[in-house]
């Protein structure tokens, strides 16, 4: 059974970068395209990005556009999400997650692995 495990989360002031990993372990992320997922105190969790399994398309919804991007790194079985530019509505845990098969990358509710979260605070 894939496992993912967040990495890199931490406190970062206002306009500072984080970087996420999403490392995957007892099979390969090959199967599965790949999202990133956020949930503020008191709110639902939200899709933020995601990239496809098979040709790595990348999609980002509107509030994080031209901040963070998306990369999987195949030899190293990791998905990373570079966040730029922080913005202290960006705190809130980040989980990533996988869906199987062939489904859209943006299908949000239909994500079935998920990993354990990394807390990201951006505060002055």
């Amino acid at each position: 059974q894939l496992q993912l495990v967040e990495s890199g989360g931490g406190l970062v002031q206002p306009g500072g970068s984080l970087r996420l990993s999403c490392a995957a372990s007892g099979g390969t992320l090959d199967d599965y395209a790949i999202g990133w997922f956020r949930q503020a105190p008191g709110k639902e969790r939200e899709g933020v990005s995601c990239i496809s399994r098979t040709l790595g398309r990348t999609t980002y919804v509107d509030s994080v556009k031209g901040r963070f991007t998306i990369h999987k790194d195949n030899a190293k079985n990791t998905v990373y999400l570079q966040m730029n530019s922080l913005k202290p509505e960006d705190t809130g845990s980040y989980y990533c997650a996988g869906i199987s098969g062939l489904r859209s990358c943006t299908y949000w509710k239909e994500y079935d692995l998920w990993g354990e979260g990394t807390q990201v605070t951006v505060s002055s």
